[in-house]
């Protein structure tokens, strides 16, 4: 009979026979019932997550016979008062295994673990900014826009379909413009994740620099912490000018 040790390290491995369950069903022992226990909610939790990502992946699979790139682009930052606004855009391929989702419903944790995976395992990840200075002189929306075109520009592979969360590409390149985009894409959904670690990982290095604004806890939304830094320390050369409770701050 395997130690409990023996089975822990057999039922972490990529295979686990059919034998080995039937032996660990029959197993009397209470460590084995809970290995099996433990085993058997993990595959429930990756089927799950393969039925997500399949489901994710269904506007992308209606377009692959025709378009063989496709690119999510979605954005991260069009509401703070203070730093960039991130576009990415990502290419997937039928292949991609990633369990992705609406980067708003994730834990910072797990956005970067999937953030690491999704470099690594889809054909062609870029991003684009557009600073505080661009958002103040082109307006927020169109700003946004720009961004969006730099990410898709900056791609490695040239797409021939986009799929937009909820705004369009000034491209000349066909596209789809998605309501909760992100939710419902498994290309999006990527790419707001990507956008979203990298905007948070530029507001904790900005909040080095100015600790008096808390943005690496509000990533630069106008928080009641943040207006406090506001009120009392002024605005810095990262705040958006334009945007009502700076602009009141500056008269």
């Amino acid at each position: 009979m395997s130690s409990l040790k023996e089975l822990k390290a057999q039922l972490a491995a990529p295979n686990v026979s059919a034998e080995l369950l039937t032996a660990l069903r029959s197993d009397q022992r209470a460590g084995a019932q809970q290995l099996l226990k433990s085993y058997e909610h993990r595959q429930q939790q990756l089927f799950a997550q393969r039925q997500m990502l399949e489901q994710h992946k269904r506007l992308e699979r209606g377009l692959w016979p025709n378009y063989r790139h496709i690119a999510g682009i979605d954005e991260v930052g069009r509401g703070p008062l203070a730093g960039p606004v991130v576009t990415a855009a990502v290419i997937i391929d039928p292949d991609f295994p990633v369990p992705v989702n609406d980067s708003k419903q994730l834990t910072a944790h797990r956005r970067a673990e999937l953030f690491g995976q999704i470099i690594s395992q889809a054909r062609a990840v870029a991003i684009g900014v557009r600073d505080n200075v661009a958002i103040d002189r082109e307006n927020i929306y169109h700003a946004t826009e720009l961004a969006m075109a730099d990410a898709v520009n900056n791609l490695r592979v040239r797409p021939d379909y986009l799929l937009v969360d909820a705004m369009t590409v000034p491209l000349a390149i066909p596209q789809s413009k998605l309501i909760k985009g992100d939710a419902r894409s498994a290309s999006i959904g990527a790419a707001s994740i990507v956008a979203k670690v990298i905007r948070d990982q530029l507001m904790c290095m900005y909040a080095q620099i100015y600790p008096e604004y808390d943005w690496e806890d509000n990533m630069g939304y106008g928080t009641a912490k943040h207006l406090a830094g506001i009120a009392k320390y002024g605005i810095t050369p990262i705040h958006r000018r334009s945007f009502a409770p700076v602009r009141d701050a500056i008269k």
